[in-house]
């Protein structure tokens, strides 16, 4: 059994996130739909006011900072921050498109804040510190860099179980041999996917009047065949064990996962595959 090296994980997930960028591009639109809930729950729980300053951690195309930025609008205004630069490109042009100029972006690693001691408000974070190798020193920055009184809206997707978007291309992969399960305790997508860790998380932190919560999705596709594409540009590990195989591998994949995704397929062909996302939102 190796042991985690924390180093390798943050440079793997660096170079994995720039390489995924064009792919979450091409499918902004999706994401924005799959994330629409969540967002809003967060942007509740966190009850921004005009003038605020907030911070979006692990943003991506920064989706949420963005309808942060037009709640504490006109004075107030919004960082977006992601490792990826790429990333931050994409969310760049996106905002550029809307017209938002209460944006600044900032290429941010979110286990050491480059911010000062209590200069935001609020701190968003959705479907980011799960993946990080430390979320606790990141939590513990994210307190750091909170007005007192600021607050934290953060989203971690639930257990892989109740999450069959990715546990069934997942499971098809591994049987097959070509994945492997995270090691227990190691970062990944569905490593927080408890409640009550994510409050321990929290705790130990530092930050108070937690409430926890979570919220359900459905990843709808039009067809099979959407799903599939879908899958590969958003998701960096199904790409690169899938893409790396023969042709005739590669198809028998596609059949295997269709098999394993008919309960969720219409008469029309088209998808709707459950899933759920924890939220939380606390004080500093």
């Amino acid at each position: 059994m190796t042991s985690f090296d924390a180093n390798d994980h943050r440079r793997e997930s660096l170079a994995g996130w720039e390489g995924a960028a064009s792919g979450w591009v091409r499918r902004a639109a999706e994401i924005r739909t799959l994330g629409a809930p969540v967002s809003a729950w967060l942007l509740d729980a966190v009850s921004l006011q005009p003038g605020e300053r907030v911070l979006e951690l692990a943003a991506g195309l920064g989706e949420t900072g963005m309808l942060a930025a037009e709640q504490v609008a006109p004075m107030g205004g919004v960082i977006i921050s992601d490792q990826a630069e790429t990333m931050l490109a994409g969310a760049r042009e996106r905002a550029q498109a809307l017209d938002l100029n209460n944006i600044e972006f900032q290429v941010l690693n979110a286990e050491w804040i480059d911010l000062p001691v209590a200069s935001v408000d609020a701190v968003l974070c959705r479907w980011g510190y799960m993946l990080m190798a430390d979320p606790a020193a990141a939590l513990g920055e994210t307190r750091r860099v909170l007005r007192p009184g600021g607050r934290v809206g953060l989203a971690v997707w639930d257990s892989i179980k109740v999450n069959p978007w990715a546990a069934l291309p997942s499971a098809e992969l591994i049987e097959r041999g070509l994945l492997t399960p995270p090691a227990e305790g190691t970062p990944g997508p569905f490593s927080m996917g408890d409640p009550q860790r994510v409050r321990e998380f929290l705790e130990q932190a530092g930050f108070t009047e937690i409430e926890l919560a979570s919220v359900e999705l459905a990843h709808r596709t039009a067809s099979f065949d959407a799903f599939w594409e879908t899958t590969l540009d958003v998701s960096r590990g199904f790409h690169d064990a899938v893409l790396g195989r023969p042709e005739p591998e590669i198809e028998e994949i596609r059949a295997g996962l269709r098999v394993r995704l008919a309960p969720y397929t219409g008469e029309d062909g088209g998808l709707e595959i459950p899933g759920r996302s924890l939220v939380a939102r606390a004080v500093a």
